[in-house]
């Protein structure tokens, strides 16, 4: 059940930036994925268009939309297990950048979590990004005691950054 008085995502959501924020629509993958390939979240090793369409197809997950007239200036992933929140992809268009886009996204992500009864937020911040544990952390988020692991189960293999192994 929702909490009452959050933020609702289905309605025309203006924030302090200036964008309204909504799930993102079908017409606007290829937008999406090219964002993400602009502003460095890709990997050789990960399918953005395998990513996006997942996160679309469940209902413990979308993919919010930052929009400034009718172009796409940024994204936020999110989803949950029913314990935790996840975001990911969160990305700003260059042009768009510290006009408080990325905190909008963040705020609309968290209340798309607050709407589930989802208690915590987290996300993964790749070694060395100094500049977005800085943004993170400007929003309340604080790195934890964790270590994450993974594990490929699609047959590839993780390399260094930039190559990818079958």
């Amino acid at each position: 059940m929702a909490r009452r008085g959050v933020l609702r995502l289905g309605l025309d959501v203006r924030h302090d930036a200036g964008v309204r924020i909504e799930p993102l629509g079908r017409e606007w993958y290829d937008a999406a994925v090219a964002l993400w390939h602009e502003t460095g979240l890709t990997r050789p090793w990960n399918d953005p268009d395998a990513d996006l369409r997942r996160a679309l197809a469940g209902p413990s997950s979308t993919v919010l939309g930052a929009f400034d007239g009718g172009v796409l200036t940024g994204t936020a992933m999110v989803g949950h297990d029913g314990h935790r929140g996840w975001v990911y992809y969160l990305g700003v268009a260059p042009a768009a950048r510290r006009r408080g886009v990325g905190s909008a996204l963040m705020r609309a992500a968290e209340a798309w979590v607050l709407e589930r009864d989802v208690p915590v937020v987290n996300l993964m911040i790749r070694s060395g990004n100094d500049a977005a544990v800085a943004f993170y952390a400007t929003l309340g988020y604080e790195v934890g005691d964790i270590t994450t692991m993974g594990r490929r189960l699609d047959g590839t293999v993780r390399g260094r950054e930039g190559e990818r192994r079958e």
